[in-house]
């Protein structure tokens, strides 16, 4: 089960959405993500709870590196300034590089991303976490981000993505099944 207190995107990863986080994330365009981040929704049983902080997914040094930002941290930043939120860039990090996760089954994906990540526990201690990444295909990194957090202390954590990526219905109940037990939902 993930340490997920449950999730939430602003549409399906299709059409002008996908487009969009293709130009955001792949060619340079991150003026894109004050547009897009207004997109997302608030997440969580009372979001703008005092002390809500927003953390974004953080990228490996070599690909922020390549990038030159992490578009996560971008959607972030923009999220919490326009719903007047603490932000966290740094709460997380990656502490090991791992493959692109574009290709690989949902047990692959859990495998490649698990242990990938550690949080800070002087910053995310007693707080509850919203978690912002760009797309979601089966909560794999979320997850693993999300258990960082967590071990660090964080009392809640909530996933924020941009789209979810399509997936067959039989996979969705097996995704929901195994990241969030019963009763809990992917919205």
């Amino acid at each position: 089960m993930t340490p997920l207190a449950g999730m939430r995107f602003a549409g399906l990863f299709e059409g002008p959405l996908q487009k969009a986080i293709h130009h955001l994330k792949y060619r340079n365009d991150y003026i894109l993500a004050d547009s897009l981040a207004v997109r997302l929704p608030l997440v969580g049983p009372d979001p703008a709870a005092p002390g809500t902080l927003v953390v974004p997914v953080p990228l490996a040094a070599e690909r922020l590196r390549e990038r030159g930002y992490n578009q996560a941290g971008l959607l972030a930043r923009t999220f919490a300034e326009l719903h007047g939120l603490p932000w966290a860039p740094s709460a997380a990090r990656r502490v090991r590089h791992t493959a692109s996760q574009i290709g690989l089954s949902p047990a692959e994906r859990r495998a490649n991303v698990a242990g990938a990540f550690a949080a800070d526990p002087l910053i995310v201690q007693g707080l509850p976490i919203i978690l912002v990444d760009d797309v979601c295909t089966t909560g794999a990194t979320l997850a693993a981000c999300a258990e960082s957090l967590v071990s660090a202390g964080a009392t809640t954590v909530w996933g924020l993505t941009l789209a979810r990526a399509l997936i067959p219905d039989g996979l969705v109940n097996v995704l929901l099944q195994q990241h969030f037990g019963r009763g809990r939902q992917l919205v």
